[in-house]
């Protein structure tokens, strides 16, 4: 008998078991707010159909039916019964329509990387693995406006980001994007790693010890070897969840 094909990234059977997974695991990690903040992936091989939590669901609840699949190039998305709230079609949305290859976006307002998202300058600045793992990888948005449900501010984002992985949002949170839902969710957590090293790195009041641009972009390089760790990191993480 021939072995099944591994499932492609976009396969919404399996998009759907681990999206959900990845809200609850989220909640465990105490990342979660209320019942704000999202988690999108892509159905579609344009990338503009894509599963989204929805509108005030909390996360530990969170099962694969509850997703909605969403058309980023439907404007009527918001005039539904059961419509996203207009904050995840600004940010999702927009990031879903205008990067297709943003497979799987996490926004979050994890303590760490928001307190870091606080500061005057919240710059990742490399001082250990973790930060380092970002060098060159983490773009900046530092024009707060108020919650983000504009068109506008959805379009700033997407400029923003521009070929990079991370947005820092500056006074908000962070938003990761990734191919699959465990590399996005591993880049959540050793973000979130990497603005605890900084924020308590910093509260000393004591000189940082910053690599050089070169030992930065070496350990940022060196990370790639690693990159099997997100799937067996994640398989983790879903097996210790308990079962709704």
């Amino acid at each position: 008998m021939t072995a099944p094909a591994t499932p492609a990234p976009f396969d919404p059977a399996v998009l759907r078991q681990d999206l959900s997974a990845a809200f609850r695991i989220c909640h465990q990690m105490g990342w979660s707010e209320s019942v704000g903040n999202h988690f999108s992936a892509a159905v579609s091989g344009d990338g503009a159909e894509f599963l989204l939590n929805a509108c005030w669901q909390h996360f530990a609840t969170i099962r694969p039916g509850d997703l909605l699949r969403i058309d980023a190039r439907d404007g009527t998305v918001l005039e539904g019964q059961g419509a996203p709230d207009a904050s995840a079609w600004c940010v999702h949305g927009t990031l879903h329509r205008r990067k297709p290859e943003a497979r799987v976006i996490l926004h979050a307002h994890s303590p760490y990387a928001t307190a870091l998202a606080c500061l005057k300058d919240p710059t990742v600045v490399p001082i250990d693995n973790n930060t380092a793992r970002f060098h060159g990888r983490t773009a900046y948005d530092l024009d707060f406006g108020g919650i983000a449900d504009a068109e506008e501010e959805g379009e700033r984002l997407a400029e923003r980001l521009g070929d990079k992985s991370v947005l820092v949002m500056g006074n908000h949170g962070v938003t990761i994007v990734g191919e699959t839902i465990a590399a996005a969710f591993e880049d959540l957590y050793f973000f979130e790693k990497a603005a605890q090293t900084l924020v308590l790195a910093r509260s000393t009041g004591q000189p940082l010890s910053v690599l050089s641009d070169a030992v930065a972009q070496n350990t940022a390089d060196g990370w790639r070897a690693y990159a099997g760790m997100a799937d067996r990191h994640f398989d983790f993480l879903k097996s210790q969840l308990p079962p709704l």
